[in-house]
């Protein structure tokens, strides 16, 4: 290869995106001579910072912060893969407490996509992993007005069966309509009956709620009136109401050009704890939003070993 020709698959193969193209690295690197290197860190600013008084170029500390996370995501991705789903949501939730309020939404997911079983299992983990319980550890970290909330979201036991009451449904409508009409008053999330229905109702009845008996209520649908709302009531609707929905969007900010760290995780983040559930409907949902298919979309964005591995959980290529 010659030497422009390996500075140019250099740059591509540390270009940024998610994962790094460790083939393309293996193959130009491995056999390249020291001149050529000298010339790829030359040709490459973004990458390296030129030390003029000390003649040589040295790598940006920024960039060799970001290339790290993006070797070790192929790494993380199969270690979140072949972990128990227990094991793997209590090691999730606990760094979500770690990262602070801005992940707070991974409690969210967790909590309220998840089978009762499988969020029992995962409290269940937590304990066995860090000696002490998540609802522990939430009341502990969390300080803001989510505590409450948070709380009684990691410790409930849904009922899972599709049976409703419909005058409970109609009833509870009005309660939720209200708190969140007076919103400006009183944050709904700090409301004790909208905790109380939120974190002790079954999905099915929620979803009445929410589908049927809502607007009759307020006049308008609840998205409309979760606008003027705070996130994490946002979040924790559309997780119990319609989860694809919000896994799409999760998905869109994760492979954003300007995502950041964090937002970038939660792509492997939803490709692993959705590929045993349902990645169909996920994909198909995706496609009829955005207008691309997820994979194409990954294809595009993702590089190397850490691309070929969400591809062959979307595609079911698993053995």
């Amino acid at each position: 290869m010659a030497q422009f020709e390996e500075v140019e698959a250099l740059t591509r193969a540390f270009s940024e995106g998610l994962g790094v193209d460790e083939k393309l690295l293996i193959s130009t690197l491995g056999k390249s001579h020291a001149e050529h290197r000298t010339s790829f860190r030359k040709r490459s600013p973004s990458f390296f910072i030129e030390d003029e008084e000390r003649s040589f170029e040295r790598w940006d500390d920024r960039r060799v912060h970001l290339l790290r996370n993006e070797f070790v995501r192929f790494e993380n991705s199969m270690v979140l893969w072949t972990m128990h789903p227990w094991e793997r949501d209590a090691r999730l939730l606990n760094e979500a407490l770690k990262e602070g309020p801005n992940s707070y939404g991974v409690i969210v997911e967790v909590s309220c996509t998840r089978s009762s079983e499988g969020l029992l299992g995962a409290r269940k983990a937590y304990h066995s992993l860090f000696d002490h319980s998540i609802e522990e550890d939430v009341a502990t970290c969390v300080t803001g007005s989510e505590r409450k909330l948070l709380v009684a979201l990691v410790s409930a036991y849904r009922y899972e069966g599709p049976k409703v009451k419909e005058d409970i449904a109609k009833s509870e409508a009005k309660i939720l309509a209200n708190a969140i009409k007076n919103g400006d008053k009183k944050n709904p999330i700090e409301d004790d009956e909208v905790v109380r229905i939120l974190t002790t109702r079954s999905k099915s009845l929620i979803k009445s709620i929410c589908n049927n008996y809502y607007k009759d209520v307020s006049g308008k649908n609840i998205n409309e009136d979760l606008e003027a709302t705070d996130l994490i009531l946002k979040e924790i609707i559309q997780c119990l109401t319609t989860p694809q929905t919000y896994f799409i969007k999760v998905l869109d900010e994760a492979m954003k050009p300007d995502a950041d760290s964090s937002a970038k995780n939660a792509l492997t983040r939803v490709i692993i704890t959705q590929a045993d559930a349902d990645l169909k409907a996920l994909t198909e949902q995706y496609q009829s939003v955005y207008g691309v298919s997820l994979s194409e979309k990954i294809e595009s964005i993702a590089k190397g070993n850490y691309k070929d591995f969400l591809l062959a959980l979307l595609t079911g290529e698993k053995n």
